[in-house]
């Protein structure tokens, strides 16, 4: 996409934002400026340098491929110039790594244009603001000692204006490049930008105190050795959490694809399981992974036949213990993985009962883990309230109140009470999983729910993919309908 592709008020915005930078970067261009050219020219090289290892290949394969990416990782330098020089001059240091800064998105030359433009205005405000609150002065010069604690009132402020500035430029080019409402555009940019900044500021200022001190800006370099190694640490971790969210994408595409009358079925288990683990007080890292065991929950489905998944007719008994053995299947499938951790053990024993009646090792009470507990019930609950080709969805109140039917026998009942207690604060939204949406009015051609069979029967309910029983209702597999021409 060229600068064409552009909505006209996007680009009007990135001229205005240019047009600004210019103005705000000419006073240091005049002849007879007093611009300590050495200092900018350092300041900009570092910055520019800094933000090179993300554009370059080479150096990112050099580097194992994880390197801090994009504007924003070395802000400390641009505060620091904001402090140490003149607002126009510090302007001036933010140009170059800006435009040498990684761009994901096509078109490149008019996102580079831009972050440059907003750049220079952020650190032209700071460079404004600590100016006007007497920064310079109190950083000291030489063998004098800067003026602290109140050198941390200009690089505190200094830091806010330019997390103001930025931001506010930020949410304008969401709202004419993206078309978001004004009041959304804006919305959870400063909250999400304000602590990096004010860290951002205190090494800028270190790095300012130490450039105007006899040691010099050698040693100022001592300040950003350990920021840069935070965020290729940080880089890191961005890397590794987002080869896990691939790896779990494939699989559940591959569930999804397998077996499609279930389609979105394993995302919002996951989404249910969430929603019980917080409300029982979860740790956040155990977040993750319980919605990690609550989407990969089928994916032993992948080692079960095809044609028994989606067959028309009600399995026989060699067909039931097949299907049965997809807990198996899916723990051996992820065992190899280690960031699942506890989700492992709750792919396996999802279908274990309280009573001990489940499967695949009986289990009872306790002695099930407690993520399989939460993802037992999130399942059923999503089973219970989907629309499918071959079922009506029950509606919330009467999937809770089956859940708690069986609350002691099939599911624990501090789960269930923790789902109930997650529903009244969130809702939920029942979905359609079928292939495709059922024609007519909502439910027209939907059958109406099965009558329950009242001899007990000891496997799963429901069609052959649903190895997971709704709730306690023991309803015999019966057939499901032809797939439709």
């Amino acid at each position: 996409m060229g600068v064409n592709g552009i909505p006209r008020a996007a680009r009007g915005y990135i001229g205005c934002a240019l047009l600004g930078a210019g103005a705000c970067t000419l006073p240091a261009l005049r002849p007879g400026a007093a611009v300590p050219w050495g200092t900018v020219a350092l300041l900009a090289a570092l910055y520019a340098l800094c933000e090179l290892p993300a554009r370059c290949r080479l150096i990112g394969r050099a580097l194992g491929g994880s390197v801090p990416m994009g504007t924003g990782s070395f802000f400390p330098v641009l505060l620091a110039a904001a402090l140490l020089l003149p607002p126009a001059a510090a302007a001036l240091t933010a140009v170059p790594g800006s435009l040498l800064a990684r761009v994901e998105e096509a078109p490149a030359a008019p996102r580079r244009a831009w972050r440059a433009a907003a750049t220079t205005l952020a650190v032209w405000a700071a460079a404004l603001t600590a100016g006007a609150l007497g920064g310079p002065t109190a950083l000291g010069r030489g063998p004098d000692a800067p003026d602290l604690p109140y050198a941390l009132l200009p690089a505190g402020a200094a830091a806010l204006a330019f997390c103001l500035v930025l931001t506010a430029l930020d949410g304008g080019i969401r709202a004419t490049a993206g078309g978001l409402p004004l009041r959304a555009a804006w919305r959870g940019l400063l909250g999400r930008a304000l602590a990096p900044h004010t860290v951002h500021g205190l090494a800028g200022l270190m790095m300012a105190v130490l450039w105007r001190s006899t040691y010099g800006p050698i040693a100022a370099l001592f300040v950003l050795l350990p920021m840069y190694i935070s965020c290729w640490v940080f880089a890191q971790y961005h890397r590794e959490r987002a080869a896990h969210q691939a790896t779990i994408r494939a699989l559940v595409q591959a569930v999804d694809i397998k077996d499609r009358y279930t389609r979105g079925h394993s995302e919002r288990v996951g989404h249910a399981s969430v929603l019980i683990a917080r409300e029982l007080g979860m740790a956040e890292d155990r977040l993750d992974v319980v919605r990690f065991a609550g989407i990969l929950h089928d994916v032993g489905k992948l080692g079960v036949p095809t044609r028994v998944l989606r067959k028309d007719g009600p399995l026989t008994p060699e067909e039931r213990r097949v299907i049965e053995l997809h807990p198996e299947y899916g723990h051996e499938m992820v065992r190899g993985i280690g960031f699942l951790g506890e989700a492992r053990a709750a792919i396996l024993h999802h279908h274990e009962r309280m009573d001990g009646s489940g499967y695949p090792y009986g289990l009872r009470g306790d002695q099930i883990p407690e993520f399989a507990r939460v993802v037992a019930v999130a399942d059923a609950f999503d089973a219970m309230t989907s629309t499918r080709s071959y079922s009506r969805a029950r509606p919330v109140p009467t999937a809770l109140a089956e859940l708690q039917r069986c609350a002691s026998t099939q599911f624990d009942p501090r789960m269930v009470a923790a789902l109930a207690h997650a529903l009244d604060r969130h809702g939920w939204q029942p979905a359609v999983t079928a292939d495709e949406a059922l024609p007519g009015p909502a439910g027209a051609h939907v059958p109406p729910p099965r009558e329950v069979d009242p001899k007990p029967a000891d496997g799963p309910t429901g069609p052959a993919e649903d190895a997971a029983p709704p709730a306690c209702t023991d309803v015999p597999l019966t057939a499901r309908p032809k797939e439709r021409a």
